[in-house]
């Protein structure tokens, strides 16, 4: 897969460009029926598959930052599109001036002159152009005149959900509430954390025979606190573990701290970047009466992660 990170670097258009555009936040199964339709479009017409996202979200710039939590940051975005059998992703800067834009401009200057768009894959509710003024209705009608044709794809809904579609929004509030199990009928995968192994408090091992990773935090959307059976990416390999996510309450820290026991594992990793997917919800953080209860329960949790993770690859 191309990636073009400024449209200003694209000097002669795509040999007929079929396009899907978005922010495609957590590049959900919703995401993915998209990106199907523009790659199927593309092979019938012997076109080239694109999708266009922006960076960073719109609502970054629009709101001065005030964005609801991301579900994948841009280099985990990029890295799943280019998983999706594209010819090229176009990540375009996104700023105030860019905003800025008509959705006749947009159409008639980046989609048909620079990118030569003969085809374009949307939503139904689909919104471009300066104050949102293009929408599907726009698209069409404009259609004719630049010889590119609109195809409308439905919503991704989830299975057994009685119509309850896929979407960004969904996939925050059932993270944030905790129920991780959910995600793969959401994402098509286990929802991932990112970081860097940082210094903690030097008790784990030491103090509860059960040393952890302290994690520092990328990804902007976290699961609700709590203890976690999780996977574990170093290295590109997979490992097992026990996350807990919160606050310590045993040791009345009143630190957030996101930490991860990797089963069966004593390297150094220490400045390392790793990955963690949540996989299943063992328990909510819980106050104890001291070391030797909170250790003791912390081998109970490790005994469940196992046998929840023992099937899992």
């Amino acid at each position: 897969m191309q990636l073009v990170d400024d449209i200003n670097k694209i000097h002669s258009p795509f040999t007929k460009a079929v396009i899907t555009i978005g922010n495609f936040d957590g590049v959900h199964k919703g995401h993915q029926a998209l990106l199907h339709k523009v790659r199927k479009k593309a092979k019938e017409i012997d076109g080239t598959a694109i999708a266009m996202t922006f960076e960073p979200h719109p609502l970054m710039v629009l709101k001065n930052g005030d964005h609801p939590p991301l579900i994948t940051l841009y280099e985990q975005k990029v890295e799943l599109l280019s998983r999706e059998g594209l010819d090229v992703l176009i990540a375009v800067p996104f700023t105030l001036s860019f905003a800025s834009i008509t959705a006749h401009e947009f159409i008639q200057n980046i989609l048909i002159k620079t990118i030569g768009m003969r085809a374009i894959v949307v939503g139904d509710d689909y919104s471009f152009g300066k104050n949102r003024e293009g929408n599907v209705a726009f698209l069409k009608s404009h259609s004719s005149r630049y010889n590119y044709e609109v195809i409308i794809v439905d919503w991704k809904q989830i299975s057994n959900s009685h119509g309850q579609r896929i979407s960004s929004t969904l996939i925050r509030e059932v993270v944030q509430s905790g129920q991780v199990e959910s995600t793969p009928d959401l994402l098509g995968r286990y929802y991932q954390i990112r970081g860097k192994v940082v210094g903690g408090r030097n008790r784990g091992g030491k103090l509860l025979g059960f040393p952890t990773a302290n994690i520092h935090l990328t990804d902007e959307l976290c699961p609700k606190m709590g203890v976690y059976a999780v996977t574990v990416e170093i290295n590109g390999e997979k490992h097992k573990g026990v996350a807990n996510i919160g606050y310590s309450p045993t040791f009345d820290d009143h630190v957030f701290t996101v930490e991860v026991h990797v089963l069966d594992f004593d390297k150094n990793i220490y400045d390392r970047n790793i990955r963690v997917n949540f996989i299943s919800r063992l328990r909510d953080e819980k106050k104890f009466s001291g070391i030797s209860e909170l250790s003791e329960q912390i081998e109970k949790d490790v005994a469940h992660a196992r046998e929840i993770l023992a099937s899992i690859q």
